[in-house]
């Protein structure tokens, strides 16, 4: 299995009263060539994004913090990056995609680097807020060509004939990228996004592309939502989606997580209740537990 997983629901615990409003953190890495640079993001998550980056000296939540909040989040994966050059953490051909995402208070921050895919139910409507990163994304195949890199067909090729890749953001994979320092076809630069959320905004799900490959956002976010609105249960929710995405053949990782900003209204007229955060994640070996069910085994 070479997909991770980070889940602080609670981020004053590790920062004490850095962050004024409530705060929690949420992560997947989608590792390739092997599971150690997924394995080694997860492992020093903390450091690399809070610890180690150019945190906004103020904690007030204003737009001079959440800029800096995002410029700090860019700095994070490409300091990760930059670690996992050094042969001795991972081979050269290990890799992962990034996916994280920051709630504080009514802001979420949001940052990507590859194909793992962040979804908003905003009403029963599917809001994406990450892009996936793959050559088929045009302005993806455009900037890669421009730095000199060569797709065919879905794939990024790399200075081998033997290696390819699907993506054309990620964290790692040393051997497709020019020297630290550089600036290569395949980069660990993350889209950062911020939102407000609002009472609408009823719960996220975050996963790697194994869920993304066989179903749409907005198929995503109905199951969900139907689930919820019928059990309130996240975790059931969860193993639902990933169920679904194994029902559908899904041959990938799959990591789902659903955090939930407030409880369902099993119909439309209710007034809208108070926000909380809840989580639940499946890997690769729940998947292919149910997939066993699914085939009878």
């Amino acid at each position: 299995m070479d997909d991770e997983h980070v889940r602080i629901d609670d981020l004053s615990a590790h920062l004490g009263s850095y962050f004024k409003c409530p705060s929690s953190f949420y992560a997947v890495f989608d590792g390739h060539g092997g599971p150690d640079a997924a394995a080694y993001v997860k492992r020093n998550a903390v450091r690399l994004f809070f610890e180690d980056v150019h945190l906004p000296q103020t904690s007030d939540v204003d737009d001079v913090f959440l800029r800096a909040l995002l410029n700090s989040h860019r700095e994070a994966f490409l300091q990760a990056d930059s670690a996992l050059a050094d042969k001795s953490i991972v081979s050269s051909s290990c890799g992962t995609t990034a996916l994280t995402a920051l709630v504080l208070g009514r802001h979420l921050v949001v940052a990507n680097a590859g194909d793992c895919r962040a979804v908003l139910c905003r009403k029963g409507v599917a809001v994406d807020v990450s892009q996936d990163h793959k050559p088929s994304y045009l302005p993806e195949r455009r900037r890669v060509e421009e730095l000199g890199g060569r797709v065919q067909g879905e794939y990024l090729n790399g200075p081998s004939v033997t290696r390819a890749l699907s993506v054309t953001r990620a964290l790692g994979d040393w051997d497709f990228k020019l020297p630290v320092g550089s600036t290569s076809p395949l980069t660990a630069e993350p889209e950062v996004q911020q939102f407000m959320l609002t009472e609408a905004d009823e719960f996220l799900i975050i996963g790697c592309d194994g869920i993304w490959d066989v179903m749409s956002s907005q198929h995503a976010v109905s199951l969900v939502r139907r689930g919820l609105r019928r059990h309130d249960d996240p975790e059931l929710s969860a193993r639902e989606l990933v169920m679904e995405a194994s029902r559908l053949h899904s041959a990938d990782n799959l990591t789902a997580v659903v955090v939930c900003f407030a409880s369902p209204n099993p119909v439309e007229s209710c007034e809208p209740q108070s926000r909380r955060l809840r989580f639940f994640c499946l890997s690769e070996e729940a998947r292919r537990k149910l997939k066993s069910l699914f085939e009878g085994n």
